[in-house]
């Protein structure tokens, strides 16, 4: 098998099936659609499968082809990492970089941040995915996962890209209506709305203050899983809510927030995890060291109080 050949046709099969068009496919590699259509036909021969279906407005992919897409793709990624590798990390960043964050910091911050980096390193074909869970790096095949708070999982590596806390607040209308809590036990007497920040324990808050460590017990009249629903019902004033700096700082700044127990606060620091291996590649490198400046300074930054 002539292996320069065969991974030149994996890059049109990977083209085909991204694109959804043997005419766009051709247009990104920079060839005729007949090639294209010829290399196709040549691995479904040497397969024995069809990879897939053609009609008049579009080709879609086969449950066989969506195999092949997938082990191709990770075939040319690894081409490409033993490359950089080998290279001391001084190629330009390439192939497809898979990241995964939550819902709210992925949507503000990490989505704009990335289609700045994309326009720096065109090689680069960026999937993020937003999540409201804590993803299986290996199992999904991620690149990064950019998540808030503490990294417990020992096969992992955690790069820290951005300081946080986290802290106490609730609407002027809830402070007038049920007074402001003297001390963290207090919270058990108010109502408080409980977010469950993928896979944090739902309903226990742990803060430190004065005396350290402390966890406290809340409930509530309502609860999400989404973050912008949370501080929501906070500017209505259905009670008291911990949630990041970044996220409330303008709230808080404008008057439509304000701090409870301001002493009490918990660290909610942004880490890009990724796994061992793929620490290794250049792309993943050049995303956090990205990250990590944008997420300081950057247009997009995350603020503090």
């Amino acid at each position: 098998m002539n292996n320069e050949l065969y991974l030149r046709d994996l890059r049109v099969l990977c083209a085909v099936a991204r694109r959804g068009s043997f005419i766009a496919a051709a247009t990104e590699l920079g060839t005729s659609p007949p090639y294209v259509s010829k290399r196709i036909a040549a691995l479904e021969a040497m397969w024995g499968v069809q990879l897939f279906h053609r009609t008049t407005r579009r080709v879609a992919v086969t449950e066989d082809g969506d195999i092949a897409y997938s082990r191709a793709r990770r075939i040319l990624e690894e081409v490409v990492e033993m490359n950089d590798l080998l290279a001391g990390g001084e190629r330009e960043p390439r192939g497809t970089l898979r990241i995964s964050t939550s819902l709210r910091l992925g949507r503000l911050h990490v989505t704009p941040i990335l289609s700045m980096l994309r326009e720096r390193h065109t090689g680069l074909e960026i999937w993020l995915e937003l999540v409201d869970r804590r993803v299986d790096l290996v199992g999904e095949n991620f690149d990064l996962d950019i998540r808030v708070g503490e990294v417990q999982e020992a096969a992992v590596i955690p790069h820290k890209v951005s300081e946080s806390t986290r802290v106490l607040c609730a609407s002027p209308s809830y402070v007038e209506k049920h007074g402001a809590p003297k001390s963290l036990p207090d919270l058990v007497q108010h109502d408080c709305l409980a977010f469950r920040d993928r896979q944090q324990a739902f309903g226990v808050w742990q803060l430190n203050g004065p005396n350290g460590a402390e966890f406290v017990k809340v409930t509530g009249p309502m609860a999400s899983n989404q973050s912008d629903i949370v501080r929501e019902w906070a500017h209505d004033g259905h009670g008291i809510i911990m949630a990041s700096e970044w996220d409330v700082a303008e709230s808080i700044e404008s008057g439509a927030l304000v701090r409870i127990l301001p002493d009490y606060s918990r660290p909610a620091d942004v880490w890009a995890v990724s796994t061992a291996r793929s620490s290794a590649s250049a792309k993943v490198r050049v995303a956090i060291e990205f990250l990590r400046q944008q997420l300081a300074s950057g247009p997009f930054a995350l603020r503090r109080l």
